[in-house]
């Protein structure tokens, strides 16, 4: 059978068996080649569908999740007032924050991250110029920080922006940013001064990932349990501001350490790594937690323990030595969006399963006589 398909396929018109080569069926003249095309995008489509539905069983939800780009960042390349900027960073406040009626179940579609990567990045390329044409050293410290600081900070934006519930504020949002970023850098070197550190071998880098990954959750557990929040949008928020900080503070130290090149290949690979491996995790914790005290047993629930895993994984894999480093890691930034979106549904869908349960509170209370 395997050799008999190797050679030979079946024109899906008319179902005539035709040699492997032939461009086009003996019987009906149907393009094979077209059919061929629709076959392996058909898998491709596959893959993703399953990926996202075995995700998705993680939250809760038995199917796969849509994931429609052009329609989620169909914002980023229309023109917005300083006003609709105005109002994405005043959210936060006893004043601005909505009720759950008013809070948005659609699909999220952020654009101000992109706004504030463009305005990062040409100050980077500013000091870039200072540097490397006016040979003026002074500018490498500010280049340092602005490329370390310019993807990760951007990232934390669009996360910002997505939150629906609009209940933690940009000023929170710069405490968790720094004071957390720095609290899981400290809590990861502490944990390597038990363990050691890892290479880049398999267990090596297994170690790395499992080590790091667990320090941020250490600090996002501190957070979570402190603002007590209990959605899954405020989670993944929590997750990739700690993730972002510590993402900008290791970035720094690896350009002072190894010059230019690698900060400009980092600030890269930062667009699928801390930030969002981070954002995986503060969004599963807060999934199972949902509106009760952060216990023990959140650490143990399996939905959390897949996410926290995925996330040990991707970080383990992305500092594997390995062939083809620039395809693997377009693959694992690839991956860990999958992951955020599949929890970004979630999240819409919690809004909308939280809406229901207080219309239908609303319904069963007694009527006044």
């Amino acid at each position: 059978m395997a050799e008999d398909s190797g050679k030979y396929t079946y024109c899906t018109n008319c179902g005539t068996k035709n040699a492997a080569t032939n461009k086009f069926c003996l019987e009906c003249g149907q393009p094979l080649i077209e059919q061929d095309k629709q076959t392996k995008g058909s898998r491709t489509g596959n893959i993703l569908d399953n990926a996202t539905k075995e995700m998705n069983s993680w939250t809760g939800e038995d199917k796969s999740v849509e994931i429609n780009f052009k329609s989620i960042f169909n914002q980023v390349f229309k023109k917005h007032t300083q006003d609709e900027t105005d109002r994405i960073f005043i959210a936060g406040t006893k004043e601005t924050t909505p009720t759950l009626n008013e809070v948005a179940d659609k699909e999220v579609r952020p654009w101000l991250f992109s706004r504030v990567f463009l305005y990062l990045s040409s100050l980077l390329l500013i000091l870039l110029a200072v540097l490397m044409i006016f040979q003026n050293s002074n500018a490498y410290p500010g280049l340092l920080f602005m490329g370390a600081l310019s993807v990760p900070f951007s990232l934390l934006i669009f996360f910002f922006e997505i939150n629906v519930f609009k209940n933690i504020s940009i000023y929170q949002v710069m405490k968790i940013f720094f004071i957390g970023g720095a609290f899981s850098l400290l809590m990861t070197v502490f944990i390597y001064s038990l363990t050691g550190s890892g290479n880049f071998s398999l267990l090596g880098s297994l170690l790395i990932g499992l080590v790091e990954e667990t320090g941020k959750l250490v600090i996002i557990s501190y957070f979570v349990h402190k603002a007590n929040v209990s959605h899954i949008f405020n989670g993944m928020l929590i997750g990739a501001a700690i993730g972002a900080g510590f993402a900008v503070f290791e970035n720094a130290g690896y350009a002072q350490n190894y010059g230019i090149a690698v900060l400009l290949v980092r600030s890269f690979g930062s667009l699928g790594s801390h930030t969002i491996w981070s954002a995986i995790i503060g969004a599963a914790l807060v999934m199972v937690k949902k509106n009760h005290k952060l216990t023990k047993a959140h650490f143990t629930d399996r939905h959390f323990i897949n996410f926290y895993l995925l996330s040990v994984l991707l970080h383990a894999l992305w500092d594997l030595k390995t062939p083809f480093t620039d395809v693997k890691l377009v693959l694992l930034i690839i991956s860990g969006w999958v992951a955020i979106f599949v929890l970004i549904h979630a999240g819409l869908r919690e809004v909308k399963e939280l809406k229901k349960l207080k219309l239908k509170n609303m319904l069963e209370e007694p009527r006044e006589a």
